[in-house]
């Protein structure tokens, strides 16, 4: 299990490396390249529910295993988009991969809140989503090491070429892309059998008759629906932050680090994630979730208000330690937001799996902002979201009535 989340977060994370490279390869906008995330998170809005209820029905174990090769086929397909050249093929491969992870989100999540008590269920899923952070931390290395740092430089004006040299150069680009993701595919295909093997010796939870459809009659519980759309905002202000950070860090005003140096510095950003999850697996058996919620958004609302107004190292290394502040935040809300669904879990967890597609739209309004304003200023986004997260810790602290008892 502890294999999986490390997997998926390291798949995850290489959205964040190939956005800068493919920005380069098909001279987009800021705007344009954040499609890789808009695709990657779109699928969240478009598969959680199925998945919720095709997850409610098989059992969490098979529904780790049908993720599981759905990615796999994801990282397959960039071969055929990297042969082709086609930003198009590209988006389609992570729309692909990130349908997979948006089963796993449904099948892991509420498996492991499942396992114990619900007073340490944020702790317990805090802990397996260390290994998540763990996968986010090593892949911004591996991949600036296998993508950033290979293939032929793309001139700043491609209109100095020729048609057929670009496109020769576009394309030993594009094929850089191919081996990372082929090995990914092979790993998840060898997750799945293994989980296949293993499926009646691992706890399983199984099908319930009494979960049918998607559940949306669960957004009838204050809790659940306050909770999606707390995991909307962090996930989008999250994923703005760690899709921008590369070009950030590369501003002369910041850190006028190279594409290479400062892919290896995005590490630092999602290794703050996991030394954060490491004390706070432990922290959240003595501290209400909403109480730690409120005080990690709030810092990282604060640390990304003083990158946006300051410059150089001060600014740089602010943003960079966003990472540790959110921390705790997604498996906290997860587990407020699920508490209490009994054998509905698996449809909750899909409702707040669609949620996940905040990170396809606070990136694109974060670099349509960039693009106006720039870079640092364009943090506004983030930081509002941010403050919404924190309200939805301090009022879970007033008790039921404020973020809704089960109804």
């Amino acid at each position: 299990m502890l294999a999986l989340f490390f997997t998926w977060g390291l798949a995850t994370v290489l959205v964040d490396i190939i956005t800068p490279k493919l920005k380069s390869l098909f001279s987009l906008s800021y705007a344009e390249a954040t499609l890789t995330q808009f695709c990657f998170f779109l699928a969240y809005a478009v598969i959680s529910l199925p998945a919720g209820a095709v997850v409610a029905r098989i059992g969490y174990i098979r529904g780790l295993v049908l993720g599981l090769l759905v990615m796999a086929l994801g990282g397959v397909l960039f071969t055929p988009a990297a042969k082709i050249g086609l930003y198009p093929l590209f988006l389609a491969a992570l729309f692909v991969m990130a349908s997979g992870i948006a089963v796993l989100q449904v099948a892991a999540n509420p498996l492991v809140t499942g396992l114990g008590p619900p007073e340490s269920a944020p702790s317990r899923l805090t802990l397996a989503q260390t290994f998540n952070s763990l996968g986010t931390t090593v892949g911004p290395a591996v991949g600036a090491w296998a993508i950033l740092s290979r293939g032929p430089e793309v001139p700043a004006d491609p209109a100095s070429l020729s048609p057929e040299a670009l496109a020769a150069i576009r394309q030993a680009q594009a094929a850089v892309l191919q081996t990372p993701f082929l090995v990914i595919a092979g790993g998840l295909a060898g997750l799945a059998a293994l989980f296949w093997c293993l499926r009646r010796w691992l706890p399983e939870d199984g099908g319930s008759a009494e979960a049918k459809g998607i559940g949306l009659d669960l957004l009838a519980r204050p809790r659940l629906a306050l909770g999606a759309l707390a995991i909307f905002l962090y996930v989008g202000a999250e994923v703005s932050i760690g899709t921008l950070m590369v070009s950030y860090l590369a501003q002369r005003q910041v850190l006028a680090a190279s594409p290479e140096t400062a892919g290896h510095l995005l590490s630092v950003y999602w290794g703050g994630a996991l030394a954060g999850r490491i004390v706070g697996s432990v922290a959240l058996r003595r501290v209400r979730g909403g109480a730690a919620l409120a005080a990690c958004a709030l810092a990282a609302g604060l640390l990304a208000a003083l990158s946006a107004l300051t410059g150089g190292t001060i600014s740089g290394w602010s943003l960079l330690a966003v990472g540790l502040a959110n921390s705790i935040m997604f498996p906290t809300i997860f587990a407020m937001a699920i508490e209490g669904l009994g054998p509905r879990m698996a449809q909750g967890a899909g409702i707040v799996c669609v949620a996940i597609v905040g990170g396809a739209v606070v990136p694109v309004i974060t670099g349509a902002l960039a693009d106006r304003i720039g870079l640092q200023p364009a943090l506004i986004a983030p930081i509002a979201c941010y403050a919404c997260v924190a309200a939805f810790g301090l009022a879970s602290l007033r008790g039921p009535k404020a973020v809704g008892a089960a109804a």
